[in-house]
């Protein structure tokens, strides 16, 4: 897999092209000016991660932030955002050094946190990470942006679907090229 960077509007594919998808492209990689929205016309779904901040105008997108930008638990919202919200296009934005990636590695870390500073016992934090750990384990992060769009765009076939990458150490998204 490879990620496809976006330095010109002649980078954006021309599927993406003068859509929500492309603008967000534009507004967030290339400084486009803001326009004004008075509805939302995009809706992104991506990582709860503090590290990464869109820049978009206001009224543009609803935003789903859910940890490793997985929405399989979210989809009633995806749907209110396409049934009710009246949005036809969705960004699906990942990004490197995801914490939902490994999070058997952080497990030790997760229930003693969880123990310090919530006031769980031990136990209940133990059974809180086993249960919830494999429904939020992500893999890699590139491979699960592709298939969460699969499973999307099979769950709601006339919407467009994107897969980007947020990448951390230059706050730039890219598309994610899909074989």
């Amino acid at each position: 897999m490879s990620l496809l960077p976006v330095n010109s509007t002649k980078d954006i594919p021309e599927q993406y092209r003068n859509t929500p998808i492309g603008l967000l492209l534009e507004y967030h990689n290339l400084d486009r000016e803001f326009d004004d929205y008075q509805n939302a016309c995009l809706l992104v779904g991506m990582c709860m991660d503090n590290r990464k901040h869109l820049h978009m105008p206001d009224n543009f997108s609803f935003i789903i932030r859910t940890g490793g930008a997985n929405l399989r638990y979210s989809e009633f919202k995806v749907s209110f955002a396409i049934a009710v919200g009246g949005v036809r296009h969705i960004a699906l934005i990942g990004h490197n050094h995801c914490g939902m990636v490994n999070l058997i590695s952080r497990k030790d870390q997760f229930i003693n946190g969880l123990v310090e500073s919530s006031g769980w016992d031990r136990r209940q934090a133990e059974d809180h990470f086993e249960h919830f750990a494999p429904m939020f384990e992500i893999g890699n992060e590139v491979d699960f942006i592709l298939s969460e769009t699969k499973r999307l765009r099979l769950r709601y076939p006339k919407i467009k679907i994107a897969p980007m990458m947020y990448l951390v150490e230059d706050n730039k998204l890219y598309l994610v090229e899909e074989k």
